[in-house]
């Protein structure tokens, strides 16, 4: 019973350590065992894998051996040629077949071209694996940062909720005292209302994030790991230098990997449409043994042994073949273009990323500077206020720039470094180290 206990404690313990805090590496890491997308790629690629044994079995020796044994009842009838009547005659026997046949293809152009087309065919599927790693880590680095952002967004709502209330309260008093104005307590009131409603909505995307985060690490997620502003290094890309970057993409990225094994394999399957018009040669190496097979050859045993070459030359096949190889020229076509197109596609989105850092650290760095003057002249428009030179209203609007302020900062954050994840991932490099370096500039 104690060893129970102590079992579901054990059992327990990782839910628990969960439920109290989820950093970045580990909720990557919990991904790579629990999603459902990255899984079905790994299935579909494990089966894509057998497509080279099974093209291999094709060109290896073919031993197949037949065996076949039958109760005939033969029953005839013939006219007597002496009297002129019909004369029956019944017979039973066994019959059987027995043979051993080997082939062993010699030239088969068709099935050389589709070996070949089937390693191909396994490039791409490990690159599109491969590819599904590097979207995992974006797409997990994306929810994390969502739910960290809902939950700034939730934080700030509260401070100005802080700020209005207290604005409304010291409104109010202000007017019992006939000191204030009605326009102060309906502006302070209003935005009260306001911020009551934007909280609730807040509160509705802290839930939303979690929920969606969880659903890529198949856990409950409460407690996550925020960005340590100390220790987030605002850098430019290294190298900082674009062309370098979009040759990294074009040389390493899984998605033109792929797309250039779909090429290669394309241009195979033209190879193969074409061989058939190509003979065929094959080895075949035969033993036989008949008993009785037909009514001339009752009790009669033949054992025959045939070593030789087949050869089939295709003559005419109605058009096929050639509509085959047109259709196989035409995908190959539509590959070679998808590839072009990514690759230019490719370039775009490397250079956007690529902007999202450099033109980042810029706008970080300006926005700190924008809430550290936002904070300042918050609180000057409150001495302000208390020295008769400035409204309430005036302090109200201070306080929503510097909140717009302070959101718009962490926002700044967030997208400067999913950027860099983003980036890492279209050269193929967003793995387990490049989460755990951003996972480091987190705290718990």
């Amino acid at each position: 019973m104690a060893m129970k206990k102590l079992l579901t404690l054990f059992a327990l313990a990782p839910l628990a350590a969960l439920a109290q805090s989820l950093s970045l590496g580990d909720a990557y890491r919990l991904a790579l065992q629990n999603d459902a997308n990255l899984a079905a790629v790994r299935s579909a690629t494990d089966a894509r894998r057998e497509r080279v044994p099974q093209a291999r079995a094709q060109l290896l020796p073919n031993v197949q051996a037949n065996a076949t044994k039958y109760t005939n009842d033969l029953e005839s009838v013939s006219p007597n040629i002496f009297t002129g009547a019909p004369q029956r005659t019944e017979r039973d026997y066994l019959s059987s077949t027995r043979a051993l046949v080997v082939r062993q293809p010699l030239f088969r152009p068709a099935l050389f071209s589709d070996y070949r087309q089937a390693k191909a065919q396994v490039a791409d599927a490990e690159a599109q694996l491969d590819k599904e790693v590097q979207n995992l880590s974006v797409r997990v680095t994306t929810a994390y940062l969502q739910a960290l952002l809902a939950d700034d967004q939730l934080r700030l709502v509260g401070v100005q909720k802080t700020a209005y209330t207290t604005q409304l309260t010291g409104a109010q008093s202000a007017l019992r005292a006939g000191s204030g104005t009605r326009t102060d307590i309906d502006e302070a009131q209003a935005r009260v209302d306001l911020i009551v409603a934007q909280e609730l909505e807040a509160r509705q995307n802290v839930d939303f994030t979690r929920r969606n985060l969880g659903a890529l690490v198949n856990q409950p997620v409460t407690t996550l790991a925020t960005v340590d502003a100390a220790r987030l290094p605002l850098v430019p890309p290294v190298p900082n230098d674009l062309q370098a970057w979009i040759a990294r993409a074009e040389n390493a990225s899984p998605e033109l990997r792929a797309l250039n094994a779909q090429r290669e394999a394309a241009r195979h399957e033209v190879e193969k449409a074409k061989a058939g018009h190509l003979p065929t040669l094959d080895a075949i190496a035969q033993w036989s043994r008949n008993e009785s097979d037909n009514v001339n050859t009752v009790n009669t045993t033949y054992e025959n042994k045939q070593v030789g070459v087949q050869l089939t030359v295709p003559l005419f096949s109605g058009g096929m073949v050639s509509s085959q190889v047109r259709q196989a020229q035409a995908e190959q076509q539509r590959v070679v273009s998808a590839l072009e197109a990514t690759r230019r596609d490719l370039g775009l989105r490397v250079e956007r990323e690529f902007r999202g850092m450099t033109e980042g650290v810029l706008r970080v760095r300006a926005l700190e500077q924008a809430v550290a003057s936002a904070e300042t002249a918050t609180e000057s428009a409150k001495r302000s206020f208390q020295g008769g030179a400035r409204t309430r209203i005036d302090v109200l609007n201070a306080e929503e720039k510097r909140v717009s302020a302070l959101r718009d900062l962490a926002e700044a954050r967030y997208v400067y470094v999913l950027s860099r994840i983003k980036l890492l991932a279209l050269v193929g490099e967003a793995d387990q180290a490049a989460v755990d370096q951003v996972d480091a500039w987190l705290k718990r």
